[in-house]
C-alpha cells in the first residue's frame, strides 16, 4: 500500500497540483497537449499560490504580524486564497469586489470570515471597476490601523511564487521539453514567473500569452468583458511584453465553448479563463510544428460558473441564441457559434 504525504496544514497543501495530458480535446492533432490543473489547489484556483507567497514573504520581512489587516482588491480567486490563508494565520481580510463578483465567491469569502466592501460603479475616467476597486482598496488603507495591502498587480511575490513553483513543477514534470505554454492574462504574475523561468534555466519553450477581446493588456480597444479572472481594465505593472512570445485574444463566447469542450471531452470542469486557454490553444494548432509538447494552465475550478458559462440561460441571455455542437467522441470538430 503506497503511504501518503503529511502535510503540516492546508496551506502547505497547496502547489504540486497534477499535470495531465489531455488526450481527446484535439483528438485528430499530433500535438502533445498536458493541462497544469490548478483547480486542484485547496482554495480551488492557481491564486492560492500567490496568495501564501505573498503573505509568507510580508511575514518574513514585517511588513505585518498577527495583528495586521488585510485589504485586497479581487473579482474572486485571489480574495479566495487570501481569505483561506488569512483565517489559517488568524488575520482579518477585508475583500473588495465589484458587481461582477460571484454570488458564490462571495458567498466563499464570507465563509472564510472575510468582511466583504463593493464597489458599485466603475472609475468615471476609464469606466472599469478595477480602478474603482483599487481607489477603495487605497481609501480604506488609510482609514484602518495596521492595514496592508498585499497589491497583486505589482508584488514581485506574485511572478516569484510562479517561477519557484508553477514552472518549475511543469518544467520538471516534462524534463524540460516544453515548446508552447499557453497562460492567462490578469495581473501577469502567473505568465511572468513562468516566463522569467524559461529564460532563466534556457528553456526552448514559447510564451503563449492568452487575453480577453476588450482587455487593456495586449490592446487599447475596450469592450465589454463577462468572464472574471481573464484581462484587465488596466495594463498591469507586472505586465512584461518582452517576455512573451505571442498574444491570442479570446472573447467570452469562446471562453463558453473552450469550457464546454472540456468538460464534455476531458471530464474537467475548469472556469472561465481555463475555457480561454484552450479556445487560444485552437485558434493556433495550425501554426504549432506537428509534434509539439503544448501545456495550457487552467487556473481555476468550474463549480464557481455553473450559473454563467455552464448555463444555458445565461449564456443566450447575453450571447443571444448561440448553438453549440460537439461530436459525440470527441473528435475536434469545431464548435458552431453563430447568433440566430
Amino acid at each position: 500500500m503506497q503511504s501518503q504525504q503529511v502535510r503540516e496544514s492546508v496551506l502547505s497543501a497547496i502547489g504540486n497540483t497534477p499535470l495531465v495530458r489531455l488526450s481527446h480535446f484535439l483528438a485528430d492533432s499530433s500535438l502533445q497537449v498536458f493541462a497544469k490543473l490548478e483547480l486542484l489547489n485547496p482554495g480551488g484556483s492557481i491564486k492560492d499560490r500567490t496568495a501564501v507567497a505573498i503573505l509568507e514573504e510580508a511575514f518574513r520581512s514585517g511588513a505585518i504580524d498577527s495583528r495586521s489587516v488585510i485589504v485586497e482588491s479581487s473579482s474572486g480567486n485571489m480574495g479566495i486564497g487570501l481569505a483561506q490563508a488569512c483565517r489559517y494565520h488568524g488575520l482579518r481580510f477585508i475583500c473588495v469586489v465589484d458587481p461582477k463578483t460571484a454570488a458564490q465567491n462571495i458567498q466563499i469569502l464570507r465563509t472564510y470570515d472575510a468582511e466583504i466592501v463593493q464597489v458599485t460603479e466603475p472609475d468615471p475616467e476609464t469606466g472599469e471597476f478595477l480602478q474603482a476597486r483599487i481607489d477603495r482598496v487605497k481609501t480604506l488603507l488609510g482609514q484602518i490601523e495596521s492595514s496592508f495591502w498585499p497589491n497583486q498587480y505589482e508584488n514581485l511575490s506574485n511572478p516569484g511564487a510562479h517561477f519557484e513553483t508553477t514552472m518549475r513543477e511543469i518544467a520538471s514534470a516534462l524534463d524540460g521539453k516544453i515548446d508552447y505554454l499557453f497562460v492567462a492574462t490578469s495581473t501577469c504574475g502567473t505568465i511572468r514567473g513562468c516566463a522569467e523561468h524559461v529564460r532563466h534555466y534556457g528553456l526552448r519553450t514559447k510564451i503563449v500569452a492568452v487575453d480577453a477581446v476588450g482587455s487593456q493588456i495586449f490592446s487599447n480597444v475596450r469592450a465589454k468583458r463577462m468572464i472574471p479572472g481573464l484581462g484587465a481594465g488596466i495594463k498591469p505593472p507586472l505586465c512584461r511584453p518582452s517576455l512573451i512570445d505571442e498574444c491570442v485574444h479570446v472573447d467570452d463566447v469562446d471562453c463558453v465553448a473552450g469550457c464546454r469542450r472540456l468538460v464534455l471531452r476531458e471530464a474537467i470542469l475548469a472556469g472561465g479563463s481555463s475555457g480561454g486557454v484552450v479556445a487560444a490553444l485552437e485558434k493556433m494548432q495550425s501554426r504549432i510544428p506537428p509534434g509539439s509538447v503544448c501545456v495550457v494552465v487552467l487556473p481555476d475550478r468550474g463549480e464557481r460558473y455553473l450559473d454563467t458559462v455552464y448555463s444555458d440561460e445565461w449564456v443566450h441571455r447575453h450571447f443571444g441564441n448561440v448553438e453549440y455542437r460537439w461530436h459525440a467522441a470527441g473528435a475536434d470538430l469545431p464548435v458552431e457559434a453563430a447568433a440566430l
